[in-house]
Protein backbone atom coordinates (compact mmCIF):
# COMPACT_ATOMS: atom_id res chain seq x y z
CA UNK A 1 0.00 0.00 0.00
CA UNK A 2 1.55 3.34 -0.99
CA UNK A 3 2.13 6.60 0.85
CA UNK A 4 -0.40 9.37 0.58
CA UNK A 5 -1.89 12.62 1.34
CA UNK A 6 -1.94 12.90 5.12
CA UNK A 7 -3.93 15.95 5.69
CA UNK A 8 -6.00 15.21 8.83
CA UNK A 9 -9.66 15.80 7.86
CA UNK A 10 -11.38 18.12 10.90
CA UNK A 11 -14.14 16.05 11.11
CA UNK A 12 -11.73 13.07 11.94
CA UNK A 13 -9.87 15.07 14.54
CA UNK A 14 -12.87 16.05 16.10
CA UNK A 15 -14.99 12.72 16.50
CA UNK A 16 -11.79 11.24 17.99
CA UNK A 17 -11.32 13.40 20.45
CA UNK A 18 -15.23 13.26 21.34
CA UNK A 19 -15.43 9.37 21.20
CA UNK A 20 -12.19 9.42 23.80
CA UNK A 21 -13.52 12.29 26.23
CA UNK A 22 -17.32 10.58 26.31
CA UNK A 23 -16.31 6.87 26.38
CA UNK A 24 -13.47 7.66 29.22
CA UNK A 25 -15.89 9.67 31.20
CA UNK A 26 -18.96 7.42 30.36
CA UNK A 27 -16.61 4.30 31.93
CA UNK A 28 -15.56 6.02 35.15
CA UNK A 29 -18.91 7.64 36.16
CA UNK A 30 -21.18 4.35 35.63
CA UNK A 31 -17.94 2.60 37.89
CA UNK A 32 -18.53 5.16 40.62
CA UNK A 33 -14.71 5.75 40.88
CA UNK A 34 -11.40 6.37 39.02
CA UNK A 35 -9.67 3.83 41.15
CA UNK A 36 -10.03 0.87 38.63
CA UNK A 37 -7.35 -0.83 37.28
CA UNK A 38 -8.58 -2.69 34.78
CA UNK A 39 -10.83 0.44 33.77
CA UNK A 40 -7.52 2.34 32.76
CA UNK A 41 -5.71 -1.44 31.78
CA UNK A 42 -8.69 -1.43 28.85
CA UNK A 43 -8.86 2.39 28.15
CA UNK A 44 -5.18 2.50 27.73
CA UNK A 45 -5.55 -0.67 25.18
CA UNK A 46 -8.55 0.62 23.23
CA UNK A 47 -7.32 4.37 23.19
CA UNK A 48 -4.05 3.14 22.12
CA UNK A 49 -4.78 0.83 19.23
CA UNK A 50 -7.71 3.24 18.03
CA UNK A 51 -5.27 6.14 17.93
CA UNK A 52 -2.97 4.24 16.12
CA UNK A 53 -5.26 2.64 13.69
CA UNK A 54 -6.51 6.14 12.94
CA UNK A 55 -2.98 7.71 12.17
CA UNK A 56 -2.38 4.42 10.54
CA UNK A 57 -5.08 4.94 8.20
CA UNK A 58 -4.73 8.58 7.46
CA UNK A 59 -1.20 8.03 6.13
CA UNK A 60 -1.95 5.73 4.19
CA UNK A 61 -5.73 5.48 3.50
CA UNK A 62 -6.71 8.53 3.97
CA UNK A 63 -10.41 7.91 1.84
CA UNK A 64 -11.06 5.34 3.74
CA UNK A 65 -10.72 7.77 6.90
CA UNK A 66 -13.36 10.32 5.45
CA UNK A 67 -16.15 7.11 4.59
CA UNK A 68 -15.73 6.05 7.96
CA UNK A 69 -16.14 9.50 9.49
CA UNK A 70 -18.35 11.29 7.14
CA UNK A 71 -22.26 11.53 7.87
CA UNK A 72 -24.69 9.47 6.05
CA UNK A 73 -24.66 8.76 2.78
CA UNK A 74 -28.05 9.42 0.45
CA UNK A 75 -27.34 6.29 -1.78
CA UNK A 76 -27.72 3.92 1.45
CA UNK A 77 -29.82 1.54 2.28
CA UNK A 78 -32.10 3.25 5.09
CA UNK A 79 -32.57 -0.22 6.79
CA UNK A 80 -28.89 -0.05 7.18
CA UNK A 81 -28.94 3.53 8.59
CA UNK A 82 -31.08 2.66 11.60
CA UNK A 83 -29.61 -0.56 12.39
CA UNK A 84 -26.42 1.19 12.88
CA UNK A 85 -28.35 3.69 14.71
CA UNK A 86 -30.10 1.14 16.74
CA UNK A 87 -26.28 -0.87 17.39
CA UNK A 88 -24.89 2.26 18.70
CA UNK A 89 -27.54 2.29 21.35
CA UNK A 90 -27.22 -1.16 22.06
CA UNK A 91 -23.06 -0.51 22.11
CA UNK A 92 -23.96 2.72 24.76
CA UNK A 93 -25.91 0.28 27.24
CA UNK A 94 -23.37 -2.40 27.17
CA UNK A 95 -20.88 0.15 27.37
CA UNK A 96 -22.21 2.14 30.83
CA UNK A 97 -23.48 -1.44 32.33
CA UNK A 98 -19.54 -2.80 32.48
CA UNK A 99 -18.65 -0.86 34.88
CA UNK A 100 -22.15 -0.43 36.96
CA UNK A 101 -21.94 -4.46 37.19
CA UNK A 102 -18.26 -4.67 37.95
CA UNK A 103 -17.40 -2.29 40.07
CA UNK A 104 -20.29 -0.06 41.49
CA UNK A 105 -22.55 -2.54 42.27
CA UNK A 106 -20.04 -5.61 42.09
CA UNK A 107 -22.71 -8.62 40.64
CA UNK A 108 -20.04 -10.23 38.55
CA UNK A 109 -16.41 -11.62 40.39
CA UNK A 110 -13.93 -12.70 38.14
CA UNK A 111 -10.43 -14.52 39.01
CA UNK A 112 -7.39 -13.04 37.74
CA UNK A 113 -6.75 -15.43 34.91
CA UNK A 114 -9.75 -14.42 33.29
CA UNK A 115 -8.83 -10.74 33.18
CA UNK A 116 -5.99 -11.80 31.48
CA UNK A 117 -7.68 -13.76 29.45
CA UNK A 118 -10.10 -10.89 28.62
CA UNK A 119 -6.38 -8.79 27.99
CA UNK A 120 -5.60 -11.57 25.46
CA UNK A 121 -8.63 -11.41 23.02
CA UNK A 122 -8.98 -7.83 23.34
CA UNK A 123 -5.23 -7.84 21.67
CA UNK A 124 -6.05 -10.65 19.08
CA UNK A 125 -9.30 -8.47 18.11
CA UNK A 126 -7.03 -4.85 17.45
CA UNK A 127 -4.77 -7.15 15.70
CA UNK A 128 -7.40 -8.90 12.92
CA UNK A 129 -8.78 -6.02 12.78
CA UNK A 130 -5.52 -4.00 11.51
CA UNK A 131 -5.28 -6.67 8.67
CA UNK A 132 -8.85 -5.79 7.83
CA UNK A 133 -8.56 -2.68 7.32
CA UNK A 134 -5.10 -2.92 5.75
CA UNK A 135 -6.82 -5.57 3.22
CA UNK A 136 -10.07 -3.74 2.28
CA UNK A 137 -9.66 0.08 1.66
CA UNK A 138 -14.06 -0.30 1.10
CA UNK A 139 -14.77 -0.52 4.99
CA UNK A 140 -17.88 2.25 5.28
CA UNK A 141 -19.77 2.47 7.93
CA UNK A 142 -23.29 1.80 6.41
CA UNK A 143 -23.43 -0.98 3.82
CA UNK A 144 -23.41 0.35 -0.04
CA UNK A 145 -21.78 0.34 -3.10
CA UNK A 146 -18.18 3.33 -3.43
CA UNK A 147 -18.80 2.88 -7.15
CA UNK A 148 -16.68 5.99 -6.85
CA UNK A 149 -13.77 4.48 -5.38
CA UNK A 150 -14.03 1.44 -8.08
CA UNK A 151 -15.19 -0.73 -5.11
CA UNK A 152 -14.08 -4.63 -5.98
CA UNK A 153 -14.13 -7.86 -3.91
CA UNK A 154 -11.52 -7.85 -1.51
CA UNK A 155 -10.46 -11.47 -1.18
CA UNK A 156 -6.79 -11.60 0.30
CA UNK A 157 -5.36 -11.56 3.96
CA UNK A 158 -8.19 -12.90 6.33
CA UNK A 159 -10.65 -12.33 3.76
CA UNK A 160 -9.37 -15.74 2.78
CA UNK A 161 -11.14 -17.25 5.55
CA UNK A 162 -14.12 -15.68 6.58
CA UNK A 163 -16.04 -13.30 4.48
CA UNK A 164 -16.58 -10.88 7.61
CA UNK A 165 -13.12 -10.41 9.37
CA UNK A 166 -13.91 -7.13 11.02
CA UNK A 167 -17.40 -8.54 12.31
CA UNK A 168 -15.21 -11.44 13.55
CA UNK A 169 -12.72 -9.01 15.07
CA UNK A 170 -15.45 -7.08 16.90
CA UNK A 171 -17.19 -10.45 18.44
CA UNK A 172 -13.54 -10.68 19.90
CA UNK A 173 -13.40 -7.10 21.05
CA UNK A 174 -16.71 -7.43 22.80
CA UNK A 175 -15.90 -10.48 24.54
CA UNK A 176 -12.08 -9.62 25.03
CA UNK A 177 -13.62 -5.91 26.97
CA UNK A 178 -16.24 -7.75 28.97
CA UNK A 179 -13.76 -10.13 30.62
CA UNK A 180 -10.92 -7.96 31.40
CA UNK A 181 -13.44 -5.02 32.84
CA UNK A 182 -14.94 -8.39 34.72
CA UNK A 183 -18.22 -8.08 33.43
CA UNK A 184 -20.84 -10.76 33.05
CA UNK A 185 -23.64 -8.62 32.01
CA UNK A 186 -21.06 -7.30 30.04
CA UNK A 187 -20.19 -10.86 27.85
CA UNK A 188 -24.37 -11.70 28.02
CA UNK A 189 -25.25 -7.87 26.38
CA UNK A 190 -21.61 -8.56 23.89
CA UNK A 191 -23.71 -12.03 22.85
CA UNK A 192 -26.66 -10.10 21.98
CA UNK A 193 -24.24 -7.58 20.37
CA UNK A 194 -22.50 -10.29 18.32
CA UNK A 195 -26.15 -11.57 16.76
CA UNK A 196 -26.92 -8.32 15.83
CA UNK A 197 -23.76 -8.13 13.90
CA UNK A 198 -24.08 -11.53 12.03
CA UNK A 199 -27.66 -10.48 11.44
CA UNK A 200 -26.39 -7.60 9.37
CA UNK A 201 -23.69 -9.33 7.83
CA UNK A 202 -26.80 -11.72 5.97
CA UNK A 203 -28.33 -8.85 5.03
CA UNK A 204 -24.84 -6.81 3.74
CA UNK A 205 -24.58 -10.07 1.53
CA UNK A 206 -27.68 -9.99 -0.04
CA UNK A 207 -26.72 -6.22 -1.28
CA UNK A 208 -23.17 -7.04 -1.92
CA UNK A 209 -24.90 -10.63 -4.01
CA UNK A 210 -26.97 -7.82 -6.41
CA UNK A 211 -24.94 -4.93 -6.55
CA UNK A 212 -21.13 -6.48 -6.48
CA UNK A 213 -19.52 -7.69 -9.83
CA UNK A 214 -17.85 -11.28 -8.62
CA UNK A 215 -19.21 -11.42 -4.74
CA UNK A 216 -21.31 -14.62 -5.72
CA UNK A 217 -18.01 -16.38 -6.98
CA UNK A 218 -16.44 -15.07 -3.64
CA UNK A 219 -19.02 -16.81 -2.04
CA UNK A 220 -18.61 -19.79 -3.72
CA UNK A 221 -14.86 -20.24 -2.99
CA UNK A 222 -15.19 -18.77 0.95
CA UNK A 223 -17.94 -20.86 2.25
CA UNK A 224 -17.78 -18.87 6.46
CA UNK A 225 -19.40 -15.81 6.86
CA UNK A 226 -17.43 -15.30 10.88
CA UNK A 227 -16.32 -17.96 12.69
CA UNK A 228 -13.83 -20.49 10.03
CA UNK A 229 -15.63 -23.58 9.70
CA UNK A 230 -18.21 -22.83 11.97
CA UNK A 231 -20.50 -20.13 10.03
Amino acid sequence: MSVTNTKMPVSGIVQVLVVCLVFGLALFVAAGTVSWLYGWIFLILFYGFGIGLFAWLLRYDPGLVEERTGLFKSNEPTWDKAYVILLYVVIGIWWVAMPLDAVRFRWSQMPTWLHLVGIGVLLSSFYLMYLTYRENPYLSTVVHIQADRGQTVVSTGPYRYVRHPLYTSVLLFFLGSALLLGSWVGVLLGLLIEGMFARRAVREEKLLQKELKGYDAYMAQVKCRLIPHVW
